[in-house]
């Protein structure tokens, strides 16, 4: 039996983590100025200096001038899991997920229109690049209900003084607890930043992978949940995707009915510098320096994305009643798919003002982007491109006062014609106890993403509809109060052409102009000594007769019993409550991939409960959670069958439980 590539990717990174690493850094490494690290080998483990396993590391963004440091944060676990709290997915942890917040695309430019399983994907963008004194490694591993699993390896290490490299792998799999919603994610990444030793050269590489496959039943009748005969929630009948058989093995990929998304991306950005020397001088040492004036970049982006869903036992009535598509009687299955490859070429100029100060810079840049289509399983093939200019202002004042940033995107010509992104926020730090204020406003004008083009396999509507562009104003302002721990933040939106799913295929556009209003606050009670109280809430209501409904109030509450005990033990431990007012919550259509408005069922659920135990002792952290405690019910006896809901005909489990550990090691 052939192997498939990430499970040696597993074993690789097992081998990585659990052997001694023998290549070291050489010596001579520039400790970065915040931290140290020990060196030299030879000692045995009776008589190591305590500092030997000390470690500086820290990584960028490609886009961002700061650099950061891990999150070492034990209250909120949703900073490890891939759903982010302010989300509601689809029953199953894979399946798919939107936020509950009304988040409209900020994104100008191409785009296929497939979002729905986007917090599972990792993107170029948001890779790390790291420089550490040490090689490091994690391994976190996290075990639920139904044998769900989630898998995470991390290893990253100087191989010289200037080049670090990074390796990553994730897998999520889970059975689910309904019928047909199992899902199996894997995603892969390679990272490597390079710096010329006299500074001028920077190298910036990654590949970036992602497999993620969702099982679809199309919901189900939710009076089942109220039937004892159904406790066992697996014998639930679903709307599609036939009868499975319920698998637990962890490397399973079974998938009859459902969506396969596929990508695989390269991106590599070239840096050269012109500027002055100079250089730091110690008793022993000479480390060189060197400020940029002027800076030339390129960046080189290849991307191959496969959208594909198929239904092996090609339910008739399901796709007649909701999606009008006729399955003749010698059809036994069905597969539709979208497949793109990318090809961009940018080359951008900074000037730096003030040497000394890196965050404060200009940048203008051009893109060349091509893009080549494959629809109705390749027997239709189309070619698109871009041109696009863009410019950056970026200013972080020397004395941390002022930070701005601005920038704006223009595609000139190519199928994304007069799509433009603009954007500028001001920040300002008032002072040390009244904290900052950011004001900020961005406009958007995007062509209506690729779903809505009838060369979509996915696109089942009146062929003779056309769309125009959508736009949208987007106003914020946000403070933070570091000794009141307040953050307060707010954002109005105002959209036109708003473009949605109006059911399972339909697609609308919605002319008139409307507006849309966000505000949230967030702030950690200290109670006493011991007790916090960690509290978020979101208010949002829209003004103007459009087709979208999203719930009033959003709040999530974390009452936990903090501190460190024993010396090494760090622990947090209490209860979570989130909370939703009724609504009328989109429904999904399985087979696009996306959520659409409906008026006619309200999502009303009682409070969500879970209780926590979180603990860290050095560098083993521990989550331990029982979610969705408020599904209890004395029926009988006592049993978890009180599901709430995500969506119409799409409950969430019963009781969950979590238990997780993520532990680092310094070789």
């Amino acid at each position: 039996m052939k192997l498939r590539i990430h499970y040696i990717i597993i074993f690789v990174l097992l081998g990585l983590v659990c052997s001694t690493i023998d290549a070291q850094l050489p010596r001579g490494i520039p400790r970065i100025p915040s931290g140290g690290g020990g060196g030299g080998g030879g000692d045995s483990l009776k008589r190591r200096d305590k500092m030997e396993d000390s470690i500086t590391i820290i990584y960028y963004y490609l886009d961002s001038t700061r650099n950061s440091v891990f999150d070492s944060t034990l209250s909120d676990f949703t900073v490890r899991f891939p759903i982010p709290a302010t989300h509601v997915y689809l029953g199953n942890t894979g399946n798919a997920s939107r936020s509950i917040l009304f988040a409209p695309p900020l994104k100008a430019g191409f785009d296929p229109g497939f979002h729905a399983f986007d917090v599972y994907k990792w993107k170029p963008e948001n890779v790390r690049f790291f420089n550490t004194t040490r090689p490091y490694s994690e391994i976190a591993y996290l075990i639920g209900n139904n044998s769900q699993q989630i898998i995470e390896l991390t290893h990253t290490q100087n191989i010289r003084p200037y080049w670090n490299f990074a390796l990553q792998y994730r897998l999520i799999n889970s059975p689910g607890v309904f019928k047909s919603q199992n899902t199996n994610h894997n995603n892969y990444l390679v990272s490597s930043w390079y710096q010329s030793p006299k500074k001028r050269y920077n190298n910036y590489a990654t590949i970036v992978a992602n497999k993620l496959q969702s099982s679809e039943n199309g919901g189900i009748d939710i009076s089942y949940l109220d039937d004892p005969l159904y406790n066992k929630r697996y014998n639930i009948p679903i709307n599609m995707g036939g009868d499975p058989q319920q698998t637990t093995n962890l490397f399973s990929t079974v998938l009859n009915t459902g969506n396969l998304y596929k990508d695989l991306n390269f991106l590599m950005r070239q840096q050269y510098d012109l500027g002055k020397k100079d250089s730091i001088v110690t008793d022993s040492t000479s480390i060189p320096l060197f400020y940029p004036r002027l800076r030339f970049e390129h960046t080189l982006k290849t991307g191959k994305y496969n959208y594909k869903f198929f239904d092996a036992v090609g339910d008739s009535i399901f796709l007649k009643q909701n999606y009008g598509y006729p399955l003749t009687q010698e059809t036994d299955s069905v597969s539709f798919r979208d497949i793109w490859h990318e090809l961009s070429n940018d080359f951008s100029i900074y000037q730096f003002p003030d040497a000394k100060n890196l965050h404060q810079f200009v940048k203008l840049g051009a893109e060349y982007q091509l893009l080549k289509g494959e629809f109705d399983s390749g027997r239709v093939k189309e070619s698109f491109h871009n041109i696009i200019v863009h410019g950056e202002y970026r200013n972080r004042s020397r004395n941390q006062k002022w930070d701005i940033e601005a920038f704006g995107r223009l595609f000139l010509t190519g199928y994304n014609s007069g799509d433009y992104h603009a954007y500028i926020s001001l920040q300002r730090l008032l002072s040390k106890n009244i904290g900052s204020l950011e004001v900020g406003f961005e406009n958007i004008n995007r062509s209506p993403s690729f779903l809505y083009d009838k060369q979509s396999s996915f696109y089942f509507d009146d062929p003779s509809k056309s769309f125009s562009k959508e736009n949208t104003l987007h106003f914020f302002a946000a403070s933070r109060v570091p000794k009141l721990r307040l953050q307060l933040r707010a954002d109005y939106f105002l959209i036109s052409n708003y473009l949605y799913f109006s059911n399972f295929y339909k697609l609308r556009q919605e002319n008139a102009l409307f507006n849309f209003l966000r505000i949230n606050a967030s702030n950690t009670f200290r109670l006493n000594r011991r007790w916090n109280l960690y509290s978020d809430v979101w208010v949002q209501q829209k003004a103007g007769n459009v087709e979208l409904n999203s719930p009033l109030i959003y709040t999530r509450q974390r009452f936990a019993f903090e501190g460190i005990f024993f010396k090494n033990l760090n622990l947090s431990t209490g209860l979570e409550v989130r909370y939703h007012t009724p609504y009328k919550a989109d429904n999904y259509s399985p087979i696009t991939g996306q959520f659409f408005y409906q008026d006619t069922a309200t999502v009303s659920n009682v409070p969500e409960l879970s209780a926590f135990l979180h603990f860290r002792i050095r560098s083993f952290k521990g989550y331990v959670r029982a979610e969705n405690l408020n599904t209890m019910e004395f029926k009988d006896g006592i049993s978890f069958t009180r599901n709430s809901l995500a969506a119409p005909n799409y409950p969430y489990p019963g009781l969950a439980i979590r238990f997780g550990i993520y532990w680092s090691f310094v070789n």
